[in-house]
C-alpha cells in the first residue's frame, strides 16, 4: 500500500432545501390558509478517525467531497427531508488545517473522534411561517441556505510511543525488523526507507510499545533537505526517541558530531523536541573496524551525561539490553504522565 501523509481536499456541505408556497385545498374549507412546509437542512461533511487506517491514500484518489442537499418543503406543512451526512474515514492521528489561513482546525487523536469539516445549509421557511394578523395569505417563502465549502489540508502524524531517528543507512530499519514483526526494506545504500514504518515491540513482563522507523535525517532536514523535512512531523507525537549512531562508514561525522547535528535539526524544526527524552545507541559494532573504538566513544558520551548502548541490529548483539532500557524508560515516562493527570 502506498503511504500518503499529505493531501489537499475540497469539502462541500449540502444546500438547504427551499421553503414551499402552498395553500390548503380541502372540501368544505372555503378559505384554507397557507400550509407550505420548511425545506430540509443540508448534510454535513464529517471526518471520522478510524483504527485500521494508516495512510491518506483514499483521499489522494478522491479529493472532492459533496454531501447531499436537503429536500424542498411541501404542502400540508410537510418539512423536507434532511440531507444525510457524508462520512469520510481518516486514520487516527490526522491533523486538519484550513488551506487558506493555515489554521489548525482539529487533531484527531482518538478512534471514533469526529470533526464537521463543512456544515450543511439551513432549510428555507415555507409560507406558513409568515402568517400574521396583517398578512393572512402570504405568498413568500425562503430559499435554502448554501452549504459550506472549504479547502482543507489534511496531514497524518503517526501515533507511536518510540521513534527511531538517525542519519540515512544507520540501521534503523534493521533494528525495527529485529525487535518487531515489521518488515521495512533494508539495503546497503542511503534513503532505503522512503516512508515511516510502525512495529509493536514486546519486552519482559511490562507489556509492549509501538516503535516508528523515521526515514533518515540529514543536515538541513528542517529546511527540506533529504527526506527528513517531510517526515519530521511524525516525531512530534513520540514520547521517547532512540537515536542510532554509527562509526566507520561516515568520513564526515564522528558519532558525537552526528548526535549534535541531528538534535540541532530537531530543535530547528520544533524547539520542544530538544528536551524530548532520548536513548542513544551505537550500531554496527559487529564490524571489525568499529569494535576497538567502543570504549572511547562510551567515555565521550558518558562525560556528557549520556549512556551509549553498543548494539548490532544485524546480529542482535546488545539489542535485548537496549529494548529493556527502552521499555523501562517508556514505563517511567508513562507513569509520570499518569501522575500529572
Amino acid at each position: 500500500m502506498q503511504f500518503v501523509d499529505e493531501v489537499r481536499i475540497v469539502v462541500r456541505a449540502g444546500d438547504g432545501g427551499d421553503g414551499c408556497i402552498s395553500f390548503r385545498r380541502e372540501k368544505f374549507v372555503p378559505r384554507g390558509g397557507p400550509d407550505g412546509g420548511d425545506g430540509g437542512r443540508g448534510g454535513n461533511v464529517v471526518l471520522v478517525a478510524q483504527d485500521g487506517l494508516s495512510t491518506l491514500l483514499d483521499l489522494r484518489y478522491q479529493q472532492r467531497y459533496k454531501a447531499p442537499n436537503g429536500a424542498h418543503g411541501r404542502g400540508k406543512r410537510q418539512q423536507g427531508k434532511r440531507g444525510d451526512d457524508l462520512i469520510v474515514p481518516v486514520p487516527v492521528g490526522t491533523v486538519v488545517k484550513d488551506a487558506d489561513t493555515g489554521q489548525e482546525l482539529v487533531d484527531l487523536i482518538r478512534s471514533g473522534q469526529t470533526f464537521i469539516a463543512a456544515r450543511g445549509g439551513d432549510g428555507g421557511r415555507g409560507n406558513s411561517r409568515f402568517v400574521s394578523s396583517l398578512r393572512q395569505a402570504p405568498r413568500i417563502a425562503e430559499k435554502g441556505v448554501r452549504g459550506e465549502e472549504r479547502l482543507l489540508d489534511v496531514e497524518l502524524k503517526l501515533l507511536a510511543d518510540v521513534g527511531l531517528i538517525g542519519r540515512p543507512n544507520v540501521g534503523k530499519s534493521m533494528l525495527l525488523r529485529t525487535v518487531s514483526a515489521a518488515l521495512p526494506k533494508v539495503a546497503a545504500y542511503p534513503f532505503t526507507t522512503l516512508t515511516p514504518h510502525l512495529g509493536v515491540v514486546f519486552f519482559e513482563d511490562f507489556g509492549s510499545f509501538v516503535m516508528a522507523d523515521i526515514p533518515g535525517l540529514i543536515t538541513g532536514a528542517h529546511e527540506g533537505a533529504g527526506l527528513g523535512g517531510r517526515f519530521l512531523r511524525h516525531i512530534e507525537r513520540t514520547r521517547l526517541l532512540v537515536h542510532l549512531l554509527e562509526l566507520g562508514t561516515n568520513e564526515t561525522f564522528s558519532p558525537w558530531d552526528d548526535y549534535q547535528a541531528i538534535n540541532d535539526e530537531l530543535y530547528h524544526f520544533q524547539p520542544a523536541l530538544r528536551d524530548r527524552p532520548q536513548l542513544v545507541a551505537l550500531n554496527k559494532i559487529d564490524l571489525p573496524a568499529v569494535r576497538p573504538h567502543i570504549p572511547h566513544f562510551q567515555r565521550v558520551f558518558r562525560e556528557r551525561g549520556i549512556h551509549l548502548h553498543p548494539i548490532s541490529a544485524a546480529t542482535g548483539e546488545g539489542v535485548e539490553d537496549l529494548v529493556k532500557a527502552i521499555g523501562h524508560r517508556w514505563n517511567e515516562l508513562r507513569e509520570a504522565d499518569h501522575e500529572r493527570t
